[in-house]
């Protein structure tokens, strides 16, 4: 049995509110509210990058023995902070992980770390004492003004891979499609992405049908075998629209009442933290697992995997039994205490780049921050703290 056995989360500690972004933007609040299911987004200060939410998600879960048995990290990522050297690197760091251990960033859109997590999965097949860290770790920036400003956002999710898992088991059963496609796009000269809006929705909608229909077949499994069905959410309002295409009219009046009810606990963060690309899939299921009272263990739950471009996936695994135990009871809490932002800090944030002088450092102004935090840069080379060692 191999899956998840701990599950992190982390956000900045900043938020903007969606009505006041709407109002400030000449729009009807509702058009985010009701069109988009989102009410708040989390925003990244400059000292906030994609490792420090990594290593901060991680932190917390990770346990002495834990960074002496993991052999391999994980970063799966769509808004990398380097060309070659892969985020994971700078990751495993600053968990103090045992020297002998491979470290790796994986790439395709919100995709990849369903495929960090079976790549895993096939280590631990072969080792069964292996640990592996899957870390999927985003900063999702569209641009001021722009169609997809209010569905920006910024998190991470950190799961420890086992052959013991107490959360959650894989099942061997996942489907993937591949789709050469252009419906959201990032050239490597572009600091905000290029997307075709509803070109990409048909494409999500479309490729979930397919892949749902191949799954059906392989599997002989309907919804009916299913508690719950946790998607990829570039906003929830798209994967609600996903759950609609797949429940057909042979599912019980019960069954559907249950898959909507497990779906509206499954994107209670996703509301009010934004799109987290890689992140949004498992954020979704730590949701679901967190806020949910009528899960329990030998539950299958299903995964709908979507990452532009375009390739995609779905799979199931099982609850364990005890999976409670390793959850947080006061995530909400802890999404309640985030800075709220006015509109106009919002954006002197956005705009904010590091100020380079001619020997190529740079020092950040000081944020409210998460375990690890960003403080500048010396000799264009990245300078990374831990809270901790300031106190």
């Amino acid at each position: 049995m191999i899956g998840i056995d701990k599950i992190g989360f982390a956000t900045p500690k900043y938020k903007l509110d969606l009505t006041d972004l709407a109002l400030a933007r000449q729009t009807d609040p509702e058009k985010y509210h009701s069109g988009l299911l989102l009410d708040e987004i989390s925003i990244a200060p400059i000292s906030e990058d994609i490792v420090t939410l990594a290593a901060s998600s991680a932190k917390d879960i990770l346990t002495k023995d834990d960074r002496e048995s993991i052999d391999m990290v994980i970063v799966a990522t769509e808004t990398g902070i380097d060309q070659s050297k892969a985020a994971a690197v700078y990751v495993h760091h600053l968990l103090d992980i045992q020297p002998f251990a491979r470290s790796f960033e994986v790439k395709e859109a919100c995709y990849s770390a369903t495929a960090a997590l079976h790549y895993a999965k096939l280590h631990i097949e072969k080792s069964p004492e292996s640990k592996v860290l899957v870390i999927a770790s985003d900063i999702a920036k569209y641009g001021i003004a722009s169609a997809g400003e209010p569905t920006q956002g910024a998190g991470s999710v950190a799961m420890l891979i086992t052959s013991h898992p107490r959360i959650l088991a894989f099942n061997d059963d996942n489907v993937a499609q591949t789709r050469d496609i252009m419906d959201f796009w990032r050239p490597n000269y572009s600091d905000v992405p290029m997307v075709d809006g509803l070109y990409s929705t048909k494409q999500y909608l479309d490729s979930l049908k397919t892949t749902w229909k191949e799954y059906q077949k392989r599997t002989g499994l309907t919804l009916e075998d299913f508690a719950a069905f946790c998607f990829h959410i570039p906003f929830p309002k798209l994967a609600l629209k996903g759950l609609n295409k797949i429940m057909d009219r042979s599912l019980t009046p019960e069954k559907k009442e249950a898959l909507s009810l497990a779906f509206d606990d499954s994107i209670r963060y996703s509301k009010q933290v934004g799109n987290i690309y890689t992140g949004s899939l498992y954020l979704s299921f730590l949701s679901l697992l967190e806020t949910s009272s009528t899960l329990k263990a030998g539950d299958r739950i299903g995964f709908f995997s979507y990452g532009s471009g375009a390739v995609c996936e779905i799979f199931s695994g099982q609850l364990v039994d005890g999976y409670k135990d390793m959850l947080l009871a006061n995530r909400q809490e802890n999404l309640d205490k985030r800075t709220a932002l006015s509109v106009e800090e919002y954006e002197t944030l956005f705009y904010e780049k590091p100020q380079f002088d001619d020997k190529g450092d740079a020092a950040f102004s000081s944020y409210d921050k998460n375990a690890f935090y960003l403080s500048g840069m010396t000799n264009h080379q990245r300078q990374y703290k831990n809270t901790e060692e300031d106190a």
